[in-house]
């Protein structure tokens, strides 16, 4: 389960900072990057203790941090 939340937290940052690299966020690397590991964890320990799952835990790191992206409002956003 260590592994699976390093590499949760890994997918997240990466899906953060290429979201900003695209241009799919005017938020500035640190935040989105920081949005997208927050969703992710959260997902993550909702998938423990309910079993909640889009599939593997590597597709649910993904789409938790798309997720938090779109949800989370800003006043960065243009």
């Amino acid at each position: 389960m260590f592994m699976i939340m390093m590499g949760t937290v890994v997918i997240a940052g990466i899906v953060g900072y290429l979201s900003e690299k695209t241009g799919f966020t005017h938020n500035g690397y640190l935040q989105s990057i920081i949005i997208c590991i927050g969703g992710a964890f959260l997902f993550y320990f909702v998938r423990i203790m309910f079993g909640i799952s889009f599939g593997p835990p590597g597709l649910d790191a993904v789409l938790s941090s798309i997720g938090a992206l779109i949800i989370v409002p800003t006043h960065w956003r243009k």
